[in-house]
């Protein structure tokens, strides 16, 4: 895809999320509270670790992912909370003539993290831009999402690191999720997309300290592992 049709591409799809953080009502949406984010990230050390690569960790690889999880709790829940569709993704935004573009899957829509959809959507499992591009529309939608009243300016400092770490922990999910797909259900083609979605991760650790840890843990044992099979 050139830069010039996927900015528009992209921008079109930032707009349609803004439209949907307004006009989705969060009553009656199930609450994307700690309990729920924990029972996600629970997905990485008991499907990838466990049942898939059978690794095994440390105490002190356990304490750190702990940690770690209880720190991702922390940042997804002290954001502003909007209706988020959970899959806001290149698989289900579909190309229209016309109020481009059409969104699929809205079923499991929850009312969470401000960031959440903007993660799926441009740190996505399925394709992946540089860093720099991905920042530059981060602050597109930050100025649409201020001037909407969703982000208040005193927030818009704090986006970037609210972006990063609700990033570490859907994608703490999505590989859970793949490789219970292929454990669980004999569904291996997803196996193909855990390389991008654990080196979003790798990528955070010489970033953010809390996350360094994870990010050598997937260097050291994760990769080998994978690499193996």
């Amino acid at each position: 895809m050139a830069w010039d049709q996927a900015d528009i591409l992209y921008g079109d799809a930032i707009a349609a999320l803004v439209k949907l953080q307004l006009g989705l009502s969060t009553a009656g949406l199930p609450v994307y509270d700690a309990a729920f984010l924990r029972r996600e990230l629970d997905l990485f050390g008991d499907w990838l670790l466990a049942r898939r690569l059978r690794i095994e960790l440390s105490e002190r690889e356990a304490q750190e992912l702990e940690t770690l999880f209880d720190r991702l709790i922390e940042n997804a829940l002290e954001q502003p909370r909007v209706a988020v569709h959970r899959d806001f993704h290149s698989r289900n935004l579909m190309l229209t003539t016309a109020a481009n573009p059409g969104v699929l899957d809205l079923q499991d829509a929850v009312a969470g993290p401000l960031t959440y959809d903007l993660v799926s959507l441009l740190k996505d499992c399925y394709i992946a831009w540089p860093r720099a591009r991905v920042l530059g529309w981060l602050d597109d939608y930050a100025a649409q999402a201020q001037s909407a009243g969703l982000l208040k300016a005193t927030d818009r400092p704090k986006l970037r690191r609210w972006f990063d770490l609700m990033g570490a922990q859907r994608h703490l999910k999505a590989a859970g999720i793949f490789a219970r797909l292929a454990v669980r259900d004999g569904k291996h083609g997803y196996l193909a997309d855990l390389p991008r979605t654990l080196g979003y991760l790798q990528e955070l650790g010489p970033l953010y300290p809390e996350l360094q840890p994870l990010a050598t843990l997937i260097a050291q044992r994760l990769v080998p592992r994978l690499s193996a099979r």
